[in-house]
């Protein structure tokens, strides 16, 4: 099932990172070369944006890979660091689960009003739909990491700067 994940998360992020890219470079050419921008080039990497930041979310749950705050942890027992953790995941898994049902309910107006975006008129519902689903995927990965935490990260994964 993580295998499954990644995969799909990652392929579709990427997939939509891509997007950004060609119609960024196909933007810009377009503009400096003929005079002409692509109409709604703007519209559509806010929208290839959603899919990227949405998408990557359960992958960088299941990887533990969220920023972290633990300058206190070296001075935490073991035992209340198991507890902290296990709270924290169940905090985040129970955020995530409310905010895609929030979304989805969303993306049910939004269907039902026919909302569409401003220049290409691309119905948003699907968008909120899918965010709404990733939120939940997200959520359901906290929850599995609860009681199965991330294998510790190597040196310099991770970690900030």
């Amino acid at each position: 099932m993580k295998k499954l994940l990644t995969l799909a998360c990652g392929l579709l992020s990427g997939a939509a990172l891509f997007a950004i890219m060609a119609l960024t470079f196909a933007d810009v050419t377009g503009r400096k070369l003929m005079d002409n921008s692509i109409p709604g080039s703007l519209e559509m990497t806010e929208l290839l944006m959603v899919i990227v930041i949405f998408a990557a979310l359960p992958l960088v749950s299941l990887r533990g890979e969220h920023v972290v705050f633990d300058s206190m942890d070296s001075y935490l027992p073991p035992r209340v660091l198991k507890f902290q953790k296990a709270a924290i995941h169940l905090l985040s898994a129970l955020a995530l689960l409310a905010l895609g049902w929030l979304m989805w309910n969303t993306g049910a107006q939004f269907a039902q009003n026919g909302e569409t975006t401003a220049q290409l008129k691309l119905a948003k519902a699907p968008f909120i739909y899918g965010m709404g689903i990733l939120c939940a995927i997200s959520g359901l990965v906290h929850l599995y990491l609860m009681v199965r935490p991330p294998a510790e990260l190597a040196d310099g994964e991770g970690t900030a700067l």
